[in-house]
This record gives structure tokens, sequence and C-alpha cells, in this order.
């Protein structure tokens, strides 16, 4: 018994060591949270979300510009990187078995390890350095190459998960293979392949490092008229905090 008291009271005590830690530990971020709304709710408008920044000195502006940057040039990144991460999958899933298949599995293992600031490097020496500018179109590049590895691996083994009967059921009646795997294991699979896109994008939207030239300095790869720079919301708030 004196055990088994000892062995609970040890325990209170540490479950309440380990409360007293977790409310220190929320004491900063909360206060930072507090200190954040309570300052900024008054800033927030339609204008701030629609109108452009204001120049160095004066107070007001918005964000507009790069919010209709971050969606366009994330939009580009989906146009390119979802079509090549999904088909790359789907034919990892249904064909991957052989030295083309080793290949393209290889590469992508190997590209979702690269640090994303190389992928902007790459980026840039494949469109920025060619076209003798910044552009949209090349930021939208570096995140598909960001995105094809994972929506990839994701995707094939999503599209393995798909219970082989229905492939068998589909040939069966003879419907061609590859309408098979277009109508049968990718729209069975689609709720999966939608999430990995999901994922995609979320961490597409959010990178900074792949969009830095090589000097360090945040590029203009993002703005918002393809061939022509533009703003993103991720510069703009690494400008403001620098």
């Amino acid at each position: 018994m004196t055990s088994l008291r000892t062995r609970k009271a040890i325990n209170y005590v540490m479950t309440a060591l380990c409360a007293l830690a977790l409310a220190i530990a929320l004491v900063p971020l909360v206060s930072l949270l507090w200190l954040v709304v309570s300052r900024g709710v008054a800033g927030l408008s339609w204008t701030f979300f629609t109108g452009t920044p204001a120049p160095v000195g004066e107070s007001g502006g918005g964000v507009g510009n790069s919010i209709a940057g971050t969606l366009y040039i994330v939009g580009l990144g989906c146009a390119i990187g979802v079509p090549l991460g999904v088909g790359a999958g789907v034919y990892l899933a249904e064909r991957g078995d052989s030295r083309l298949g080793d290949a393209i599995r290889f590469t992508a293992e190997v590209l979702s390890g690269v640090p994303s600031i190389v992928v902007g490097i790459v980026a840039y020496g494949l469109v920025v350095l060619p076209m003798r500018r910044f552009s949209a179109l090349a930021g939208g590049v570096a995140l598909a190459v960001l995105m094809v590895p994972t929506l990839a691996r994701s995707t094939e083994e999503l599209v393995r998960l798909v219970p082989g009967s229905l492939r068998e059921a589909s040939l069966a009646l003879g419907v061609p293979q590859w309408r098979t795997s277009l109508r049968v294991v990718l729209r069975t699979a689609l709720g999966g392949i939608m999430t990995a896109i999901l994922l995609s994008v979320a961490r597409a939207a959010g990178e900074t490092a792949l969009l830095l030239d090589p000097a360090g300095k945040v590029a203009a790869i993002i703005e918002a008229a393809g061939a022509r720079p533009a703003w993103r919301l991720v510069r703009l708030l690494c400008d403001t905090v620098s």
C-alpha cells in the first residue's frame, strides 16, 4: 500500500509540474497573440486587403497586390506541378516496375530531400537567366519542382491502396488499361489525392527560401504578370520584419 501511495503521489506531483511547465510555455505565446490581435484588429479593413502598400514613411496601405501575386504564382505552380506529380504517381503505381519507373521513383526521392533554396537557384538558372529578368513564371516553376516529388510519392501510395478487384473487373469488361487507370483507379483514389494536392499547395504557398536569389535578397520572381515581377505575402512579411 505504501508503495502504491508513493507512486500515486509522485504521479500527481509530476503531472502538476508538467501542467506548470505548459502554462509557463504558453505565457509568451498568449501574450504575443494578444499583442498582435489587440493592435492589429484596428488596422483591418477592406482597403487593407485590396489596396497597395504605401510608400516608405507613410502610414496606411494594403496587401492587395501581395494577395494577388500569391494566388497567381501558386496557381502557376499548381498548373505545372499537379498534372506532372499526379501523372507520375499513377504511372509509378500502375507501371512502375520498369527501369523508367525506378528512375522516376529515385528522382522523386532525391528531389524531396533537396533544400528549397537549391530549387530556387535551379529555377533561377533555368528560367530567370534565359529570360534575363525575374518573373512569376520562374516562381511557378520553382514551386512546381517543390510540389512534384510529394505529389508523385503520395499519389503512388494512394493508387496502390485501390483494390485490385476493381482493376480486374474493369479490364474484364473490355475497358482499356489507360481508361481503367483514369476512370476507375484515379477516381477511387481521388479523395486522398486531393488531400495530397492541398498539402502541397499549402507548403508551396508559404515558401520563401526557394524564392530568394543567390545574393540573398528576396527576388521578384513572385509577382503578378507572368513575365514580369510580382509581389507575394511572404515577401511582404519578410521585408517588413527585416
